[in-house]
């Protein structure tokens, strides 16, 4: 689905932020992403996402070059991709249903096609008793769990999360793991950014771990 290729990148005229990636996300498979803090974990899944374009070195992405994708296609592409934020970006003036069912909106669907849908995925997620309340009254957890649900709503062929458990208990945390590896079980390929080892010892799945720009491959 995707494959890196030798991939650099720099910021303007510094030095690599990260250096000869190459490895693959394939279909249905699951992986964490590893290493220290200011490792560049969030810098290549913002690679991952298309939302930055690589120094040096090739990404294929779903069978394309990303640098024979036309610049009119990226929105295309990208939503086939879920993402899930570090600091959620869920809208405070809309409900928890509301901001689920915005890549829909966004869309231009009409709400009878897709509103079954967001009810049964925040009932899924533990927020069906939560979907008419605003952001701002939502826990951490919850709030974490509605920027789950919206990153899945449009059913992506991946799904790339970005410290998802960084803000909740260990509790909270075991409960979204499970989330995501049911989605990983329904064909889903999920890539988790983290830095919790404890987390990562309860799913067998492979770990990219970045090191001071490079990458290490552990099945």
């Amino acid at each position: 689905m995707i494959r890196f290729e030798n991939v650099g990148l720099r910021y303007g005229m510094g030095p690599e932020v990260l250096s000869d990636l190459t490895f693959e996300v394939e279909p249905h498979s699951m992986q964490f992403l590893t290493g220290p803090s200011g490792a560049g974990k969030t810098t290549l899944l913002r690679l991952l996402f298309l939302a930055l374009k690589p120094t040096r070195g090739l990404i294929r992405i779903f069978g394309r070059e990303t640098t024979r994708i036309d610049p009119r296609e990226l929105p295309k592409l990208r939503r086939r991709i879920g993402v899930v934020f570090q600091d959620f970006r869920l809208l405070d003036h809309l409900t928890t249903y509301e901001n689920v069912a915005l890549p829909y909106r966004v869309l231009g669907y009409e709400e009878a096609t897709y509103r079954a849908d967001v009810v049964e995925l925040l009932k899924w997620v533990g927020l069906g008793e939560r979907m008419h309340v605003l952001p701002p009254i939502l826990s951490g957890g919850e709030k974490q769990r509605a920027a789950i649900a919206r990153a899945l709503i449009t059913k992506p062929e991946i799904l790339l999360a970005d410290e998802p458990t960084g803000n909740v208990d260990p509790p909270l945390a075991r409960r979204l793991l499970r989330l995501f590896v049911e989605m990983n079980r329904l064909g889903t390929a999920v890539v988790i950014a983290t830095h919790d080892i404890a987390l990562m010892e309860q799913v067998d799945a492979r770990r990219l771990v970045l090191m001071d720009g490079r990458l290490e491959i552990y099945e």
